[in-house]
């Protein structure tokens, strides 16, 4: 705390208060300022203001409609690389570093890529090892594609086996490394499967839905099938990579008839023939496609490692402004000027965190993002909401004396943590190494808002912070009503 009171924005919005303040009570008497001058400066900033200020937010972008081109990729790969080198500067682990620049050389050099790979994939008993068994034997052996050839099919475990397992991981964790996914089912889509395309369409993932063992309906229901799934996919092939075997009669020349069971020929052709022209009319495409995934994937991961440190350092920076915010709120005996000392507590939280996160903000801006976040926070109602809260969990933990001033205490502490919580998820989601931070997204910054209260609003989470709050104001608490005491003698 005592770090926090060095900023120059917090000694003079503090140090004002705490002068108009003391010149209402000179008429009254000399007070030392030992042990008093901290609580004092924190006493006059308090309450109202506070209770009206808090953050905002971004949501992550889709993956999907991403458009891909050679010079598209490249530029995601310089920006990966950016997010890898500041990474490298704030993080204590070389290594992962060292890993992440490997992989992004990688995956230059894949750009030039002449070789195609295919993932099959499905539920349990749909035909998958049967397919690829197929496909290489009757169609990779024979097919002309230039330059470009499926090398390899992978095949993933069935989906869909376990109650509660998330097949989107199985599938997604697959389809980053293939150009192509064959989804195969054997019937009209269930829900899981729907779930599970939408998430290769999510990720911009070129999907090819299989519906396999066609044989085994009547002509009419398979067209019906058929139908159903060229409404939900626009990509979609029937095949019968093992059909059943058929009865075949023969007549004889003496007038017998002979009959036995034929197999029929696997019937591919739709598929192999999406496939071949796959191949010739658009390879580099997909190479393209391919590589831009594990870029940003790549890209992801280096961010979320940047996130956890810069995170880190944020919550503790955090932590010591609820606490000025709390003790300025609790011992305020000057309602009417407690917005001079709480714009100073914003203002400077908004620079420290801006600071981290790389998102530069002047004392002016600082001002307008604290201002901003503070009429969304009356707006949405979470001043009064979380007023009551506390008041409620209070009342459950038998705090007798100065209650009120408890109650304004917790619920500064409260908001600013809120307040502090939603800038850190909103820069988050901001690109990394941009030096920039002086426009807001006023409709991300609000679900953002929402988001991050509504997620601290648990009772357990509450009743724990409400705990930690007391435990840190008691104290003060007992001094205030020392020095009070003295003024008033």
């Amino acid at each position: 705390m005592v770090v926090k009171l060095q900023r120059p924005i917090l000694v003079g919005g503090l140090g004002l208060s705490f002068s108009l303040w003391m010149l209402q009570n000179l008429h009254h008497s000399m007070v030392q300022i030992g042990e008093f001058g901290l609580l004092s400066l924190l006493a006059v900033g308090g309450g109202l203001w506070l209770l009206k200020s808090n953050r905002t937010q971004d949501s992550s972008r889709s993956l999907s409609n991403v458009p891909v081109d050679r010079t598209t990729v490249e530029a995601s790969i310089a920006k990966a690389q950016a997010v890898v080198n500041q990474l490298a500067q704030e993080t204590e682990n070389p290594l992962t570093v060292g890993t992440l620049r490997e992989q992004l050389t990688r995956l230059t050099a894949e750009l030039d890529r002449q070789e195609m790979i295919a993932v099959v994939t499905g539920g349990k008993s749909v035909g998958k090892t049967t397919l690829i068994e197929v496909l290489k034997s009757s169609w990779c052996q024979n097919v002309e594609t230039g330059s470009f050839s499926f090398v390899e099919f992978q095949e993933t475990s069935p989906l869909f086996v376990k109650a509660g397992e998330n097949s989107d991981v199985d599938v997604l964790t697959h389809a980053n490394k293939s150009d192509v996914v064959l989804f195969l089912t054997n019937g009209d889509l269930t829900d899981s499967e729907f779930q599970s395309l939408q998430q290769l369409k999510a990720i911009n993932q070129n999907t090819i839905l299989v519906f396999n063992k066609q044989d085994q309906y009547l002509p009419d229901e398979r067209v019906s099938v058929l139908q159903s799934l060229k409404h939900r996919m626009s990509s979609v092939v029937a095949t019968a990579a093992s059909p059943s075997p058929i009865k075949v009669r023969k007549h004889q020349e003496d007038g017998c008839v002979q009959e036995s069971l034929e197999l029929p020929t696997p019937d591919i052709q739709q598929l192999t023939q999406q496939l071949g022209e796959m191949l010739t009319q658009q390879p580099e495409q997909l190479v393209w496609a391919t590589t831009m995934r594990k870029v940003l994937f790549l890209k992801a991961e280096a961010k979320n490692l940047l996130n956890e440190i810069r995170r880190d350092r944020a919550v503790k920076s955090i932590e010591q402004y609820q606490w000025i915010a709390a003790a300025a709120a609790f011992a305020n005996p000057v309602p009417a000027l407690d917005i001079l000392a709480t714009a100073a507590i914003n203002a400077q939280m908004v620079m420290d965190l801006g600071g981290i996160y790389q998102q530069k903000f002047s004392l002016e801006q600082a001002q307008t993002v604290a201002g901003t976040m503070g009429s969304l926070m009356v707006k949405l109602g979470l001043v009064e909401l979380s007023s009551k809260a506390v008041s409620t969990v209070l009342k459950t933990n038998a705090i007798t004396f100065v209650a009120g001033g408890l109650v304004q205490g917790v619920s500064a502490a409260y908001l600013t943590r809120i307040a502090g919580l939603t800038l850190v998820e909103y820069f988050q989601q901001q690109e990394v190494a941009i030096d920039s931070g002086t426009v807001l997204n006023l409709d991300k910054l609000r679900q953002t808002l929402q988001s991050v209260f509504q997620r601290n609003q648990q009772m357990a989470l509450l009743q724990s912070f409400v705990k930690q709050s007391v435990k840190h104001l008691t104290p003060q608490a007992q001094q205030l009503q020392l020095v009070k005491s003295e003024i008033s003698a």
